[in-house]
């Protein structure tokens, strides 16, 4: 009778590992805001890829190294675009995440760039995990512990404040119902963008009806998304608070949408929309997404959220080559911040440590300390190598907007 009882035992423990829904957690690196990932892929003779995956629930398309793609073996998956670095290729069949296996569905093809290390400049991914594919799964990110967690769609048991989204079924893109300045509008959920953003004439409205509120032009910290030369002249905006769903959040960091940016998105998202909530307004949250039933979650773990833009105040392009070139200089009380630094200018090391082969987050990371701390900056300007003592700013200072 004993035998038979732990056999009746030991077959519902194995059943009931057998039934438990698949799920994995994986460690995330959180590089200039965004979730890097371990990911591999399983290969003809075997063995496995290993490469490194940005997941971006606000982007929907797949992209690849075309070195990866290569290694792959991924076929064509038709012509070349206007830019011929970009590739067309039909999607890996298996992406394994942890103790998890993924199957692109949804991705009739990804975006292979040749010539380069990542996915773009500034970036370690080789590879991203988009909307498309996310949708299809449950989703839970946790900022303070660094974790990922992906399991079947309608298993995982959220917890924390939620709200019913606006979802697109096609792309899996997210919308949030918002208040802002007292009006109602739509904000994306885009845990892939590093920043926040705002349509531009919401923008302006908003700055010119607050002039206390802190404002600032040029993209430095984490709102210098990815080099583009129109980032030298964005313009920047501390909300002291807007409802986002459940949420009341407090002191976001925004910048203002171009008119042609905003309508792309907005098409892409297929309702009203007037921006997005980026990952610097929700780094103290661990964020749930419930696809199958359209909701999310936000669980508060922490009351402390860092300063983000304690920095030097320089605006950095990537360059392929791995170099970081300056763009411009943010102005701090109507000065520049960095005296004697142009437009550019080739940024060599800071304190003495080079910033070129890095992803911008650890360039950031270099550039970023205590306001009053000095950084040695070492330049190269046509050849020529020069010093600068700059000095870390804390730019958008949310208490000078209080009264």
């Amino acid at each position: 009778m004993r035998d038979l009882l732990a056999s009746f035992v030991l077959f519902a423990t194995f059943a009931t590992a057998q039934a438990a829904p698949p799920s994995t957690t994986v460690p995330v690196t959180l590089d200039h805001n965004r979730i890097i990932i371990d990911v591999r892929f399983p290969l003809p003779d075997g063995s496995k890829k290993r490469a490194r995956a940005w997941v971006d629930n606000g982007n929907t398309e797949m992209w690849i190294t075309g070195d990866l793609a290569k290694t792959l073996a991924l076929s064509p998956a038709g012509e070349a675009g206007k830019d011929s670095r970009v590739v067309p290729r039909q999607p890996p069949k298996d992406i394994i995440i942890g103790g998890l296996t993924i199957h692109p569905e949804g991705v009739t093809q990804v975006k292979a760039v040749t010539g380069f290390d990542s996915v773009a400049p500034g970036s370690s991914a080789e590879i991203t995990i988009p909307s498309t594919i996310l949708r299809h799964y449950d989703v839970l990110v946790d900022y303070l512990n660094r974790e990922l967690t992906l399991a079947s769609a309608g298993t995982m048991r959220f917890e924390g404040e939620s709200t019913k989204i606006m979802l697109n079924p096609q792309n899996g893109l997210i919308q949030v119902a918002s208040t802002l300045a007292g009006e109602k509008q739509n904000l994306a959920l885009d845990l892939g963008a590093s920043w926040s953003f705002i349509s531009s004439s919401v923008f302006e409205k908003l700055r010119k009806a607050n002039a206390a509120w802190p404002h600032m032009i040029g993209a430095v910290g984490s709102a210098n998304m990815w080099g583009g030369a129109e980032e030298a002249g964005w313009e920047l905006l501390r909300i002291p608070s807007l409802e986002y769903g459940p949420l009341t959040l407090s002191e976001v960091g925004v910048a203002s949408f171009s008119r042609d940016n905003m309508e792309f998105f907005e098409k892409r998202a297929g309702i009203p929309t007037v921006g997005l909530i980026g990952a610097n307004a929700l780094l103290n949250y661990r964020v749930g997404l419930d696809y199958a039933h359209e909701t999310v979650y936000f669980q508060q773990t922490s009351k402390h959220r860092p300063p983000d833009m304690d920095v030097v105040g320089l605006v950095l392009k990537p360059e392929t080559d791995g170099h970081y070139r300056v763009l411009g200089v943010a102005e701090y009380e109507g000065k520049p911040s960095v005296a004697d630094v142009h437009a550019g200018d080739v940024l060599v090391s800071v304190d003495g440590t080079p910033p070129t082969g890095g992803t911008m987050g650890q360039a950031w990371s270099l550039l970023g300390g205590s306001p009053g701390e000095v950084r040695t900056l070492v330049l190269d300007r046509g050849g020529k190598q020069f010093t600068v003592q700059a000095t870390v700013r804390r730019f958008l200072n949310a208490q000078a907007g209080k009264p």
